[in-house]
Parts: C-alpha cells; structure tokens; sequence
C-alpha cells in the first residue's frame, strides 16, 4: 500500500510538472520569484530571473522594473534642463567647452586680458594676453582659477592637471592644461577610468564585483559605494599607465596583477548641468567620457586603501548591484559607477536583449560626447 501510494504521489509530480512546462512563456522559463520587499524596509529585490532560449547555460534577467531603475541612474548622470542657455567656449576655432552667460561673465571681470566675449557675447575666448602657446595658455588660465579658488568660488582642489581639447585623439597635443577641480567650470571634455573589479564565486557559478566605501573626507560623494578603482585622466600618462597608476594607489593591486587581469571594454558618456550655483545660473557643466574596463581579480586577492580615499572593501554579487539601483534604495552606488556597471551587464549578457526599453539603455548609456 505504501508503495502504491509512493508511486500515485510520483505521477502525479511528473504531471505538475510537465503542466507547468507546457504553460511556461515561449521565449523564457522562469526559474525563481522573488518577492518584492518595502523600500523602507529592506532593500528593494529584483523581480523575475529567467533563462533565455537563445542558450541555456546562461543566467539572463528579463525584469521591467529592474530595466526602469538602470534608466533612473542612467538619467541622475544625464540632466540638462531643456531652458538652460550656453555659451561656447571656443579657442582657434575650436569648441572647447560650455558655460553659462553668467560664468562667462564672472571670468571675463575676474580677468578682462585673459577671458574675453566675442562674436557679439554669444562666445567665450582667450584673449591675446593668454598667449598662444600650451605653457602660456595654461599659466594664464591657471591664474585666474586660482583666484577664483582663494575667493571660495572653486572647491575641492586637486592639484591634477587634465589635457583641454575637443576630442580624445588631441589630448596629447592640448591647447592647454587646466586644473581638475576647474574643468567643468569651462565645459570641457573631462575623461577618466573606471575598473569593474570582478572575482569568481567558490564554485565558479557567479561573477561577483568588488565595491569600495568612499572615505568620509572625500570632497565629493563622501562615505558613497563606488568601484573597487577610478580616476580621472591626467595630462602625460596614457590609458593603461592610469589603470596600473591607480589600482596600485587606490586598492594595492600590483602592476602584474593588473596586466595578468585587465581587459579593456569600451566607454561610456554623460553631460549634465549641476554645482552648488546651478540655481543662480552659474551651474558646471560635466561633459565626461569614461574608459571601462574589467578586471579579473584572483579569489584569495584582498585590496587595501593607500591613498586614505577609501574606508572599506567589499563584494557584491550582481543581484546586490541589481538591487541598489532602486530609486528607493538608501546606500546607493556614487552615480557615474552605475552606467559602467549597467554596460558590463548588458554586455556580458546578463540582461535578455528581449527586455523591455533594451535599446534606449544602450543609447542612453552615451548620452555625451564620445569622442
């Protein structure tokens, strides 16, 4: 009887099952549900995992929601208001740069000879006191950059030059140098590296990434998450002597380390309109192109802060990123990490090409100037 009973109870799970397969979605089969929680409660949880049936070997999302809150971070990084007027700045023919009527105005009073309107005040220049030469252009920028930061107008100083030109191919040939902090000042084109820092779980099944905890006395962003290593790129060093550069500064990862782990993927691309004095009309405009890279760290590898800008280290799988990019969630990702996280996931193929608003992620991914 008890064999009986045990067999009945067999048939009728292979029935369930196979019911439950005939009902599956044609192009996806969902292999969990997982419950969504409170924002004020618990951290919000991504909705739906499924396979793809383009291979079944892979672990693909397809979640509107979670699409939706990729573009909610995309777009903290993308917000021009649509009524903002600019001026271009513009050095032998060359735009340069963006500002504001009332930046403009507060360089050329700050330094008449050195900031200049032309073209009926619809341009921003140099003028001829700034010389025309890389060492005088960028002494004379300098001077008045430095003024502005005495009287408090310019913070979070850096003592980091960064190349000025109008696209990535000139930087090694700059019109001129100017100081970090002071860049988005006058619009130009700012570039920089971030590093995906990325391990495999135990047991080889899961890609999980490394996140730092910005130090509490960072200028910007203090205490936020961001990537296990980034930087902006200075005038003089190339892509990869950044990398190298900044691993070793930022996280202890040796140089052979990093050349045995790094891969290059791409870029993305953000403009947006902010600082303090946005209200007043004398915002910034942060016009930046970010190199991504991936870099495969071995399992026993711990990193360590060297340069007093990080607190902590720690590992997050993908569904934790996944989950932080809930507009509700309370301890999110410094805002210019989440389209490179977002672009390693799209192609890494962790997100199904069939979820909803696929196209415009990409688009929206490089929204700026990639060049």
């Amino acid at each position: 009887m008890l064999l009986q009973y045990s067999s009945f109870i067999t048939m009728a799970m292979m029935l369930l099952l196979k019911s439950a397969s005939s009902f599956a979605p044609h192009r996806h089969h969902l292999i969990r549900q997982v419950a969504r929680a409170v924002p004020s409660q618990n951290p919000p949880r991504v909705n739906v995992r499924v396979y793809s049936s383009l291979d079944n070997n892979n672990l693909f999302w397809y979640d509107p929601s979670l699409m939706d809150h990729m573009l909610f971070r995309i777009n903290e990084c993308n917000s021009m208001p649509n009524d903002i007027n600019l001026v271009d700045f513009v050095v032998d023919g060359e735009k340069l740069g963006k500002v504001t009527p009332k930046v403009a105005e507060r360089l050329c009073n700050t330094s008449p000879s050195i900031f200049q309107k032309a073209d009926s005040g619809s341009t921003l220049t140099l003028g001829e006191s700034a010389g025309n030469t890389l060492e005088s252009r960028t002494k004379a920028v300098a001077s008045v950059m430095e003024e502005l930061r005495d009287s408090g107008y310019i913070t979070g100083w850096r003592d980091e030059m960064y190349p000025v030109a109008n696209n990535f191919d000139k930087v090694t040939s700059p019109v001129f140098l100017i100081e970090r902090a002071a860049a988005s000042l006058l619009g130009v084109l700012e570039y920089g590296v971030h590093i995906n820092g990325l391990i495999m779980s135990e047991d080889d099944k899961e890609v999980k990434m490394w996140m730092a905890r910005r130090s509490k006395t960072k200028s910007k962003f203090p205490s936020m998450l961001d990537h296990i290593v980034a930087g902006g790129q200075p005038a003089g060093l190339s892509l990869l002597d950044n990398v190298i550069k900044e691993c070793e500064e930022e996280a202890g990862i040796t140089e052979e380390l990093t050349k045995r782990g790094i891969k290059p993927a791409g870029v993305i691309s953000y403009e947006n309109y902010g600082g303090r004095l946005k209200v007043e009309g004398e915002g910034v405009m942060n016009r930046v192109v970010l190199f991504c890279f991936d870099l495969m760290l071995p399992k026993d590898f711990v990193p360590s802060a060297n340069d007093g800008e990080v607190e902590s280290f720690f590992t997050w799988s993908l569904e934790e990123v996944a989950q932080s990019m809930h507009p509700e969630y309370d301890d999110p990702i410094k805002p210019n990490c989440y389209p490179v996280i977002i672009d390693f996931m799209l192609r890494e193929g962790h997100i199904s090409p069939d979820s909803p608003k696929y196209l415009e992620i990409v688009r929206r991914l490089r929204s700026g100037p990639c060049c």
